[in-house]
């Protein structure tokens, strides 16, 4: 079948999606993935065909007048994923009718897709793929994006519903309406609910790459959530570091491994988490210390790097994490699953994108411990990576959450619902307002 790929110009939305891509293709499907210039070369190395859409970098703007809070992350918000859908759903629409896609599936952040889930005109099932935690508005009220773990009581009832009200008027709502005004722009109807909440409701499927273990409960689900397990990433072609027989050596003795990873996106400060993980863990002669700087030198690292401490550009995941015994990071969500498909409780870090509520989950589910902040001490991390590497419950409980993962083939999950969506041919709008309920999920 033809299948057309959408995706988010940011590394960890695209890499998702070009796993998927690689697997259709792999059987014989006819993959094109529609995403920015900068990622031509990548999608092609991965046997895939390219279409292009200039995004004017918006994809990867930081606002640097305002100071964190909402009214930055509103900006940046906007001129990310907002500013980018009339040049998106154009491409969309172009491709659609060049090529006939027999499916669309698009990254959950690609907002493109909303003009054609919200349009009346007949279109090709669409299939949203997250790359983040599932951000459905919340059964106890809390605002999305704060990292509230759920309400325990009456009183932080009350609370979540004052915080809410302050993130609608300062985030949700201006977000909601600015969106709004670009769809009408667009001639199509306005959003039938909060935007992550419209997100998650309005596509034909949307896929949760995780279990639901790692997620709060939501009561009953809209009817097309699917948990589908690990959706994991293309292996970078790169050579085991030179130090790789130092940590098969620490595997065989029983040393600890600690891992400490600031992503590829949060990562243009090192002071924040890297570095004053290592200075926490500089004595621990008992633990090899590994870091990664996310495709950064590693001369950006500043200061001496301690004896006990071995670190490289980009490190091959999927091989070292079942040789890992704790790892801390600032929250990115696909380097988080990963973690936990692998039974590797957690140190976390971290506020900014959607890492507060990611590390929430952390701490909530029990697989490691939230540090609740964006630039933890040295004696914070010390503490945290003791605590976690000491007391078994935080391995057990992610060793729960890996026998669930385990349960999950998430590619064969996907092609077949992909395969289920096919067989439908086009499908014209549902009633906006009756997908944003909640119903049985599958």
């Amino acid at each position: 079948m033809k299948i057309l790929i959408a995706a988010t110009p940011l590394t960890g939305h695209v890499n998702p999606l070009l796993a998927i891509g690689r697997a259709a293709a792999a059987r014989g499907d006819d993959v094109r993935v529609l995403t920015d210039p900068a990622f031509q070369a990548r999608v092609e190395a991965a046997g895939l065909r390219f279409a292009p859409y200039a995004d004017n970098d918006s994809a990867g703007f930081l606002e640097t007048t305002l100071p964190a809070g909402p009214e930055r992350f509103r900006r940046e918000f906007q001129r990310r994923f907002i500013d980018p859908i009339p040049v998106q759903t154009a491409a969309l629409r172009a491709l659609i009718a060049e090529d006939a896609p027999d499916v669309i599936v698009a990254g959950s952040m690609f907002l493109g897709v909303l003009p054609l889930l919200l349009d009346t005109a007949p279109r090709p099932p669409i299939v949203t793929a997250n790359i983040s935690f599932l951000f459905l508005d919340r059964p106890d009220h809390a605002p999305v994006g704060l990292g509230l773990p759920p309400a325990r009581d009456k009183t932080e009832l009350a609370r979540y519903a004052a915080l809410k009200a302050g993130m609608d008027a300062a985030f949700a709502n201006p977000v909601r309406a600015y969106a709004d005004a670009q769809l009408a722009r667009l001639g199509v109807p306005p959003l039938p609910a909060s935007l992550p909440h419209s997100v998650v409701v309005l596509p034909d499927l949307f896929l949760q790459p995780s279990v639901p273990g790692f997620e709060y409960d939501y009561g009953t689900l809209p009817a097309g959530v699917r948990f589908i397990g690990l959706l994991q990433p293309p292996a970078p072609p790169a050579p085991l570091p030179d130090w790789w027989p130092e940590l098969e050596r620490a595997n065989a003795e029983g040393k600890p491994v600690v891992l400490v990873t600031q992503g590829t996106l949060a990562n243009a400060d090192f002071g924040a988490l890297v570095e004053p993980t290592l200075t926490a863990l500089a004595d621990r002669d008992d633990l090899l210390v590994l870091a990664t700087t996310g495709g950064r030198p590693v001369e950006a690292l500043r200061g001496p790097v301690p004896a006990n401490t071995r670190a490289a550009r980009f490190l091959p995941f999927r091989e070292l994490l079942p040789r890992v015994s704790v790892l801390v990071t600032n929250g990115g969500y696909g380097s988080v699953s990963q973690a936990l498909a692998n039974g590797v409780p957690i140190v976390s870090a971290g506020l900014t994108e959607d890492k507060a509520e990611v590390n929430a989950r952390i701490g909530w589910s029990g697989v490691g411990f939230n540090l609740a902040t964006n630039r933890p001490s040295p004696d914070a991390l010390r503490t945290a990576v003791t605590c976690v590497l000491d007391e078994p419950s935080f391995r057990q409980r992610a060793g729960a959450l890996q026998e669930a993962f385990a349960k999950r083939d998430a590619m064969a999950g996907i092609l077949g619902a992909i395969d289920d969506l096919s067989r439908s041919g086009p499908v014209c709008r549902r009633s906006p307002r009756a997908a944003v309920g909640f119903a049985k999920s599958a």
